[in-house]
Order: C-alpha cells, then structure tokens, then sequence
C-alpha cells in the first residue's frame, strides 16, 4: 500500500512537469515579444483585459449570494500575458508620451 501512495505525487508531478516543458517555449515567445510600434500596443492594451474578467459578485436584492473567484490564474500563461501588456503600457506611457488611464 505505501508504494502505491509513493507513486501518485510522482504521477502528478510529472504531469506537472510535461505541462511546463512543452509550454516553456510559448513563454519564452511571449515573454520575448518586444513592444516597438504603437498600434501593436494598443492593440495588445485592447485584447489582455488589466483584471480578470471571470470573477464576480453575484447579488440579489444588495445580499451577496455567492462569489465566483478569478479563473485567470488557472492560466499557464497569465504570467506571461500580464507581463506582455506591461511592455505595452510602458511603451506608451514612456516612448510614446501617451495617457494610458483609459487601459487602467
């Protein structure tokens, strides 16, 4: 029976693992991508959202009835999406001079 338990964090970790490996090299790309023209970067301001669009307060009559929590982070690459739409604001805000309030 102990063999059996010793296996399964393993079984688990490997997924975890394979996950990873095949997804490493769309991080690298996407943590990669250099924001350098300005239509690219309102456009990238424009299609990652600046909080996560799934998480809501459901109410009725002012009473809370339940709270569906944000689903961004089951994201395998949220990190690399929010870090992508920095690049962008930063690009505006600083090469470009523009106000980026409007994507905040």
């Amino acid at each position: 029976m102990s063999s059996i338990t010793s296996i399964s964090p393993e079984v688990s970790h490997g997924d975890h693992n394979y996950l990873d490996r095949l997804l490493q090299p769309i991080r690298k790309y996407l943590d990669g991508v250099e924001v350098n023209n300005p239509k690219m970067a309102h456009w990238l301001c424009k299609l990652i959202p600046a909080q996560c669009p799934f998480e809501r307060d459901i109410k009725l009559f002012g009473h809370l009835l339940f709270h569906i929590p944000p689903m961004c982070k089951l994201n395998p690459l949220y990190d690399q999406f929010i870090g992508l739409r920095f690049r962008a604001l930063s690009f505006l805000a600083d090469d470009c001079g523009e106000d980026i309030s409007r994507y905040c």
